[in-house]
């Protein structure tokens, strides 16, 4: 039945919604995108360059920012031959399209753009504007990512997800409950997690038997462990797909030893939608380079196995270009070539925020992912939080059990002192409870620092 319903949403009810009611071309951008997965790396870097191409000159035409940028720099879009010139340019920061978002907009598109914000972690909402075009094409190569990892169109999928926030009225919650029927997606609401109510999300799960389950990682991990630790048992998904923040190794194998499936890493930010996402090979994140342009932002002198600072351009929002955005995370690149025959370049994996680095007052710069790695291993830690909110000072929030004893706490400072030396103070706190952030998340490392 359930094949029979996901042929019937591809074939007829979804063309219907997307291409008939609401004007879209999502699935022709789909089309396109799943024939130019399998181009051969050297046809995608080709294909890339030509849009990109398109869209500087595009913006020296249209966008008054970049105009003014490169006449202050002494360029024109000729200027620019290959990506080893474009990566000379400016980056574009948050703090440019907060002060020039007018500047930004192309003028052919004044009045018309769409608009999202984002809060961030750091809370300081950041608004910019799209396209329509842009929209329907990154909805298509998020279907197109997630259909990596077995999700697709019409297949029973429940969302572990934040909640809506406000007061819905009685037809806005009609209106979402027939939505989610004909997607055949159901929605738990990962803000009212708690650790007294984790049996009631097993429960509805058990109820729903998705074959696919899409989760922010912090509270999937945290019904993962609950799972593990009073043994129950769900029927196993054929899929997790881990959204909105990156899942760590440990936490994956966490999260597969509890529901008993494979677990997909995947890599987004709001201001693009997907960047990458992992296939079933599990040879890291493919980069959607067919649509984006991803760099890797490195200190000289640094190599290639270095995290780098992520730089991002869309290809295709012409109503409000981001040319070399940077989005305040890390990552790291990946020369292998992936088994599964796709010409998109790889990501190792997602190192976390730039701004959640840590630092020392010697100079020494520390990625976030190092406390994952290193505290995976330590008896009877069961949840962390490191914050850094002085440079020589570091606290650590710990949720033990009782595995946990002086020796996992030695081995604790032992390791931060081998990577930071003792020009930084490690202050252990043992709670009974980490909270999400407001939206949802579980940061594990956390830099308070002023950039």
């Amino acid at each position: 039945m359930s094949g029979a319903y996901e042929a019937a949403f591809r074939h007829v009810l979804f063309p219907a919604y997307e291409t008939g009611l609401r004007r879209r071309r999502t699935l022709a951008y789909l089309d396109q995108y799943q024939r130019d997965q399998w181009l051969a790396p050297e046809q995608i870097a080709t294909l890339q360059w030509q849009r990109l191409q398109r869209l500087l000159e595009h913006c020296q035409r249209e966008v008054p920012f970049y105009r003014r940028r490169w006449r202050e720099l002494g360029i024109v879009a000729a200027d620019i031959r290959n990506l080893d010139d474009y990566a000379k340019l400016p980056l574009l920061t948050k703090a440019d399209i907060r002060n020039h978002f007018d500047e930004l907009t192309a003028d052919s598109w004044r009045g018309r753009l769409l608009t999202k914000a984002t809060g961030g972690s750091t809370g300081e909402p950041l608004r910019f504007g799209y396209t329509r075009e842009s929209n329907d094409r990154r909805t298509a190569v998020m279907w197109r990512g997630y259909d990596w990892a077995g999700s697709r169109m019409g297949r029973r999928t429940l969302f572990l997800w934040g909640g809506s926030v406000g007061e819905p009225t009685r037809a806005h919650q009609l209106k979402d409950r027939l939505y989610n029927a004909v997607f055949a997606r159901h929605i738990l609401n990962s803000f009212h997690m708690s650790e007294s109510n984790m049996a009631q999300f097993a429960d509805a799960i058990d109820r729903y038997r998705p074959e696919i389950i899409v989760a922010y990682v912090g509270p999937l991990v945290r019904l993962a462990q609950w799972l593990i630790a009073t043994g129950r048992k769900i029927r196993p998904p054929q899929g997790i797909i881990g959204a909105a923040e990156s899942m760590h190794e440990f936490q994956r194998q966490i999260i597969e030893q509890a529901f008993g499936c494979p677990a997909f890493n995947t890599y987004g930010c709001r201001e693009f939608m997907l960047i990458a996402a992992e296939c079933k090979q599990h040879r890291g994140l493919h980069v959607n380079a067919d649509h984006l342009v991803v760099e890797l932002r490195q200190s000289a002198g640094t190599n290639a196995a270095t995290p780098g600072e992520v730089v991002i351009t869309d290809l295709f929002n012409y109503g409000m270009p981001f040319l070399r955005y940077a989005n305040g995370d890390m990552a790291t690149a990946s020369t292998a070539r992936c088994a599964c025959g796709r010409g998109l370049p790889l990501l190792e994996h997602v190192d976390g925020r730039v701004l959640d680095a840590i630092r020392t007052p010697a100079g020494h710069v520390l990625p976030g992912e190092f406390f994952p790695h290193m505290l995976k291993d330590v008896p009877g830690l069961e949840r962390f939080r490191l914050v850094q909110r002085r440079l020589d000072q570091l606290d650590l929030s710990i949720v033990r059990n009782s595995g946990f004893d002086d020796a996992s706490l030695a081995y604790i400072r032992r390791e931060v002192n081998k990577v930071l030396g003792d020009s930084v103070a490690l202050h252990c706190h043992f709670v009974d409870e980490i909270p999400l952030t407001p939206s949802g998340k579980l940061r594990v490392t956390v830099s308070e620092l002023s950039s």
